[in-house]
């Protein structure tokens, strides 16, 4: 791993606007979300239910779980619906030539 910590997981263009995006960095499954000209990183497990968060519909910035439609915001991992109760990891992103570049 770099010495800044940042690792690319993806280039650009494969995060299309509303479509969440899982990648993996070892063992740790990411959700990617890019809004505007932003992307966002988020722990892909929701935390009412281990589901995966890029399995349901992002809006704007907010993420809904496919299972039980817990809500996070993916530019602060809080809660904005239950049945969730504890935030979701977030991840610092820098974009670097065309690359997706997550702090792990």
């Amino acid at each position: 791993m770099p010495a800044d910590g940042f690792v690319k997981v993806a280039r650009l263009d494969e995060c299309q606007e509303g479509r969440p995006l899982q990648v993996w960095v070892d063992d740790r499954p990411l959700c990617l979300c890019r809004v505007g000209s932003d992307v966002y990183a988020i722990s892909d497990i929701c935390t009412h239910q281990e589901f995966f968060l890029s399995e349901g519909k992002l809006e704007g910035t907010t993420i809904e779980c496919a299972r039980h439609g817990a809500r996070f915001d993916v530019t602060t991992g809080k809660v904005k619906r239950l049945p969730a109760f504890k935030p979701v990891k977030t991840f610092p992103v820098r974009l670097v030539d065309g690359d997706v570049q997550v702090k792990i």
